[in-house]
């Protein structure tokens, strides 16, 4: 019996193997304060985006609300699209602000750089765009923004781990880039988030996030400690944190061999609507535009093809419904598909999704 090809599969190994066994035998497997192997995974992330600071977490969600709770922002409004995981805007609402979304380019699927200004008011606070399948947003335009209507921009790069605008890495732009290590991600992790910081209060923002991530604790001294503000439990355990650590060192060449793919299929699927080729891409997924998506994923999911729906468009659920259009998010959310571009993909099995792609579609 033939394997189903997965729409999303963790590259692993001996040495992620060996890096759990190491963990499990040292019986130290989580500190709240962040020792251990999760000060080395931030230390190395750190270097490896060219960040001022990152701060380690248990999800990209926690990273969200951290990330967002850096600014107050209760009563104020953040502007983002509304074609991406509804735990973006969650966010904002958990830490007591407004979502205002805007439309997105169609030719990307990021949020549109042109449309942002009239969405701007005063009670606006945050930019926050999405780098949607590991293709990076306008950062120039974005930043030019920030400066104009003093904002803030914290990035959601959950699909963009490896990723580069301008030959930058992200991560090193944004006040708070916000990144998910979840098992399907490019660097993936039994559970896993990290903010990287760029503010120039760096420093004090790195002190207030590690207390929040451990339920408010500081000045811990032995078995004493204070409680200066609220926190949640969102720190990274130590299993985790060693096989990212394992994960980061090849991150680069499994983003070039998602790249390979990714190539192939801007060139040989035959469908005009589809993300095209960047070589600055993360390519954490690789949609197409179909007319009869139903159809579509039954055909793909009958011939052992597992595909996606990435987004249902937030504002179309209950807890955001607005009387606010967006026609590109609208529609595209209707067709879009993502279709597997993990690094286990064989040869003959890239051949056969850009085939019946092309059949079916």
């Amino acid at each position: 019996m033939k394997r189903k090809i997965k729409l999303f599969e963790p590259s692993i190994g001996k040495d992620e193997e060996n890096a759990i066994k190491r963990v499990l035998k040292s019986k130290f497997w989580a500190s709240g304060a962040g020792t251990g192997k999760v000060l080395e995974f931030e230390k190395k992330f750190k270097k490896y985006v060219n960040s001022k600071n990152c701060i380690a977490v248990n999800s990209g969600t926690a990273a969200l609300n951290l990330g967002l709770s850096i600014y107050d922002i209760k009563n104020k409004e953040v502007i983002l699209p509304s074609l991406t995981f509804v735990a973006t805007a969650n966010a904002v609402i958990m830490n007591g602000g407004k979502p205002v979304f805007v439309d997105i380019d169609p030719y990307t699927l990021n949020i549109d750089t042109e449309k942002i200004e009239n969405s701007i008011s005063e009670k606006t606070k945050v930019i926050l765009p999405v780098h949607f399948g590991g293709l990076s947003c306008d950062l120039d335009k974005i930043n030019s923004l920030s400066k104009k209507y003093n904002l803030k921009i914290i990035e959601d790069a959950a699909h963009a781990a490896g990723a580069n605008y301008k030959n930058k890495k992200i991560g090193s732009h944004g006040n708070a880039v916000c990144f998910s290590f979840h098992p399907i991600k490019n660097l993936a992790m039994p559970t896993g988030g990290l903010i990287s910081i760029n503010d120039k209060n760096h420093k004090k923002i790195q002190e207030s996030l590690y207390a929040k991530r451990w339920c408010g604790i500081t000045n811990r001294k032995n078995t004493n400690y204070d409680i200066k503000q609220i926190g949640n439990n969102y720190y990274m355990n130590e299993f985790s944190a060693a096989i990212g650590l394992v994960q980061l060192k090849k991150l680069d060449k499994l983003n070039t061999i998602r790249r390979k793919i990714a190539r192939r299929y801007s060139q040989e699927i035959k469908i005009n609507s589809k993300m095209q080729f960047d070589k600055h891409c993360s390519y954490h997924l690789y949609w197409i535009l179909v007319k009869n998506r139903n159809e579509f994923q039954k055909r793909m999911n009958e011939h052992g093809i597992e595909t996606g729906t990435h987004y249902k468009p937030i504002h179309t659920f209950s807890l955001y419904k607005s009387k606010i259009k967006l026609k590109n998010t609208e529609n595209i959310g209707k067709k879009v598909v993502s279709i597997p571009c993990h690094t286990n993909l064989n040869e003959a099995e890239i051949g056969k999704i850009i085939r019946l792609t092309n059949k079916f579609s």
